[in-house]
């Protein structure tokens, strides 16, 4: 298949590209060159908002939006595209309202969250957008992903401590739930969708199990072979000025997922994985002001 890739140099999309480049495709990535592209990738080397007419020879048997974020992103790619098969648009699961029953399933209606704000609001237009032009689109809605690539400050926060032999600061919430997806499950289950195109068109996806915040820390030390010496504080410092997740607890159902794959990789292996690919990349991380914090406030 010949491949559109939006983005194509860091995390979900940089593994996306070479997920489908390994897979044997022809795979286009469309950003502006500022960084390192992969290698066999075709570069359309442009903003996405002035394209011009570099889409239009193309057709793209799939295009995998991975970096459309309000309703302007998905116009101007739609605009600038004369014809495609497949368009798969990477969402979020902060289109839900934190005020509704959960699990959330992708029946109920989304809205405002109280935790996402814009990020949510803006990801709600987007989807809207795409299918009222491609109503055979489809959209896939992950908790948090991990894995191979990931630049965030998150498990690599937290290997980082493990490395140190630091104690790990965690909010009061200590048993609150975190819900996760692997980059490499995200990738498969693209796969799936193009091949088999499922009635469904809009999922959620991620691991059906979630795991408190002690339990993560716990998985992510025990990578390295030890134990974390756990610490709490108080609820009303605020926990993103020492902790990479937002004070908020939400779990997707991904009973439509898991019918088309049924088997993703244990919470485990898929950090195992990010220890390696961080440990030879450290220079990529997008590091944030966590260990001062805690040095000067709650050491």
């Amino acid at each position: 298949m010949k491949i559109l890739v939006t983005g194509g140099t860091v995390f979900v999309s940089r593994y996306t590209a070479e997920y489908f480049v390994k897979k044997g495709h022809d795979v286009y990535v469309l950003n502006r060159n500022t960084r390192p592209q992969s290698e066999n990738v075709t570069l359309i080397n442009c903003d996405r908002h002035n394209l011009g007419d570099k889409l239009k020879n193309i057709y793209f048997d799939s295009v995998i939006d991975v970096t459309a974020y309000n309703e302007t992103d998905i116009k101007d790619i739609l605009n600038s595209l004369s014809d495609f098969g497949n368009y798969i648009m990477i969402s979020s699961s902060a289109v839900y309202p934190e005020t509704l029953p959960q699990p959330f399933t992708e029946e109920q209606e989304c809205g405002f969250n109280i935790h996402w704000e814009d990020y949510g609001t803006n990801k709600i237009k987007a989807e809207k957008y795409l299918i009222d032009k491609v109503p055979n689109a489809y959209i896939i809605r992950p908790p948090y992903l991990y894995g191979k690539m990931n630049n965030l400050y998150r498990e690599a926060f937290v290997f980082e401590c493990a490395e140190k032999n630091l104690p790990f600061f965690v909010p009061e919430k200590r048993k609150m739930k975190l819900q996760f997806f692997d980059i490499e499950d995200l990738c498969i289950f693209i796969e799936k969708i193009i091949e088999s195109k499922p009635k469904n068109h809009i999922f959620n996806a991620g691991n059906s199990e979630t795991v408190t915040i002690e339990e993560w820390i716990k998985l992510c030390y025990g990578v390295l072979g030890k134990v974390p010496d756990i610490r709490c504080v108080k609820s009303e410092i605020n926990q993103r000025m020492y902790f990479p997740f937002r004070n908020y607890e939400y779990i997707l159902d991904v009973t439509k997922q898991t019918e088309i794959i049924s088997n993703v990789k244990p919470l485990e292996t898929g950090l195992a994985q990010s220890y390696d690919w961080y440990r030879n990349n450290r220079e990529l991380i997008v590091c944030k002001d966590y260990l001062q914090y805690i040095k000067n406030n709650l050491i």
